[in-house]
């Protein structure tokens, strides 16, 4: 089942049963970004705080393990699936191995969703953590630094577990989603998700 499959088979919540969406916590303006920031306003997520039939519940992986702010990790060898498997690791800008950490990150962030029932995970893409679709291929760091198809350890560890995760990218998706929940949403059909921009199409070659 694809993601818009997904999202517009979802339930009407109510403000009695609300739906349960975990979210990466700078999303939601958590000052828990790697510099202390929480990278900037994303008000295609921060909108659904209005909202009496949604109950968020922010998060961030990286900021229980290692505190903020800190160092920023990035996947070596792989993605996030592969992390898990013992693949490949993750490490920090200065090449600390810091896998065993994230991992546990994963751990919990798996808890939290499985402990609240949620019913979808928006995150932070591009994050070794968090990535839902493109992470970077080593240290975004590096002189040359690339990136790759794929997720970060902890949205791996919710897909694997059977999460369902899109993106702050994903726009089309988060027009289905705020569809389901507002009924006087006006849907904007023009808009697309990550993976169907130009900029994602061109970079990775996909015709």
């Amino acid at each position: 089942m694809t993601d818009k499959d997904y999202l517009s088979k979802l339930r009407m919540p109510t403000k009695e049963n609300p739906l349960r969406i975990l979210s990466s916590a700078c999303l939601l303006g958590q000052f828990c970004g790697a510099d202390g920031s929480s990278y900037g306003e994303y008000p295609s997520v921060l909108k659904l705080v209005s909202y009496e039939n949604i109950r968020l519940i922010p998060f961030c992986p990286e900021d229980f393990v290692f505190g903020t702010p800190r160092e920023t990790p990035d996947i070596e060898g792989g993605n996030g699936h592969d992390v898990l498997d013992g693949k490949a690791k993750v490490i920090t800008q200065t090449g600390k191995d810091i896998t065993h950490e994230m991992i546990t990150a994963s751990l919990k962030m798996l808890e939290i969703a499985q402990k609240n029932d949620v019913e979808l995970a928006i995150l932070m893409d591009v994050s070794g953590a968090c990535g839902s679709q493109v992470i970077y291929n080593g240290s975004r760091f590096s002189e040359n630094s690339v990136y790759q198809i794929g997720m970060g350890v902890c949205a791996a560890q919710l897909d694997r577990n059977g999460f369902k995760i899109i993106s702050q990218r994903d726009y089309e998706s988060i027009e289905i989603l705020y569809s389901k929940i507002d009924k006087n949403h006006i849907v904007q059909n023009d808009v697309k998700d990550h993976d169907k921009h130009e900029w994602y199409l061109d970079y990775f070659k996909i015709t």
